[in-house]
């Protein structure tokens, strides 16, 4: 790496608000992800990627590349959260405990339990106080893939669609859990999003699973998938009509 693992972690510490807890994560993935030799070498997003309204950032997402030790993954498809004013989001109430991490500054991570058994990873879009964030619904391995079918506990014959085909599949398959809150991915500190290629077309269609929301949320068009469905996706009868650009 062109700057020392400890300059790093200094850095880290003073721009993502990170406890000693996950310095000390940061410092151990860096030094395994160092070792590893990163098979993800394309170009670290700049923060400046996220600082835009969440709607804009989400589509841009598909086609990205997270990537932690080793483990490379595409990303396939999306869906886009606002703030109070949004209310399928998790900020409809405004700041709580748990929704913290989407009311800071864009590039950061925002990882919740869902059902008491899934992770859910988010990227947080926009400024502080926006209270907007990406939810990455499926992606598809690039690289790492023996060890994706460890952390996925892949049973006989199941086939790579499915293994990053949901928002809890692509976490575990990460190893993604709440201690990656606040966790910068424009740094290069164990998780980060990486430049890959952009589809050649996006579908849109409604979120999945937010039947509380208001009716204009329900309908809104913030979910945005690779187009031709070939990729991983989780709920590919719900698509709409595709669109190129946005």
């Amino acid at each position: 790496m062109g700057i020392s693992a400890c300059v790093l972690l200094d850095f880290s510490r003073q721009n993502c608000n990170c406890g000693l807890g996950q310095s000390n994560r940061l410092y151990s993935d860096m030094l395994s992800t160092n070792q590893s030799m990163m098979g993800c070498r394309r170009t670290l997003i700049p923060q400046s990627f996220y600082l835009r309204p969440v709607e804009v950032v989400a589509p841009e997402l598909l086609g990205k590349l997270l990537c932690r030790n080793g483990v490379v993954l595409r990303i396939t498809e999306v869906e886009a959260y606002g703030g109070s004013e949004d209310s399928a989001s998790h900020c409809r109430f405004g700041h709580t405990e748990r929704n913290a991490p989407m009311w800071g500054m864009g590039g950061h991570c925002y990882v919740y339990l869902c059902y008491g058994i899934h992770q859910m990873l988010n990227i947080v879009a926009g400024f502080e106080g926006g209270g907007a964030a990406v939810l990455i619904r499926s992606c598809e391995v690039v690289e790492g893939l023996e060890k994706v079918l460890e952390r996925r506990r892949a049973k006989p014959g199941m086939t790579t669609a499915i293994l990053c085909n949901g928002p809890g599949k692509v976490a575990q398959a990460l190893a993604i859990d709440k201690s990656f809150n606040n966790h910068p991915l424009f740094l290069p500190s164990g998780l980060e999003l990486r430049e890959g290629s952009r589809p050649a077309s996006i579908e849109r269609s409604g979120r999945i699973g937010i039947g509380y929301a208001s009716e204009s949320d329900k309908s809104a068009l913030l979910r945005y998938i690779t187009f031709p469905v070939q990729n991983p996706v989780s709920q590919p009868g719900m698509l709409v009509t595709p669109h190129s650009q946005f």
